[in-house]
């Protein structure tokens, strides 16, 4: 009786191993995906702002540089430039100006 116990634990324990092997595979293929999408909006972005190839790598090479300060084609706000949002499931979408008071 023992046997079939453990038998069984050993039968769980390999299907867990065999599902946990899947779900790494299919995380892998998730995260080759996301650097793909991700180098598609890289270079959709570069070919948008009109830059000869030629000038790329040395503005690129600049930016890396410090020498030229960052653009503003980022899409990242200035930290001052714009009130944070903040959703409550109370009040959905507010100001966080709304939220302290």
């Amino acid at each position: 009786m023992a046997i079939k116990r453990t038998a069984k634990v050993q039968a769980e324990i390999d299907r867990t191993r065999e599902r946990l092997m899947e779900q790494q595979a299919r995380l892998k293929e998730l995260e080759t995906k996301r650097t793909e999408l991700e180098n598609m909006e890289i270079v959709d972005i570069v070919r948008g702002l009109s830059i000869p190839l030629d000038d790329l790598s040395a503005i690129l090479q600049s930016l890396k540089g410090g020498a030229i300060p960052a653009l503003s084609t980022s899409g990242q706000l200035d930290p001052k430039s714009a009130k944070p949002k903040i959703i409550t499931p109370e009040n959905g979408d507010t100001d966080k100006e709304d939220n302290e008071e």
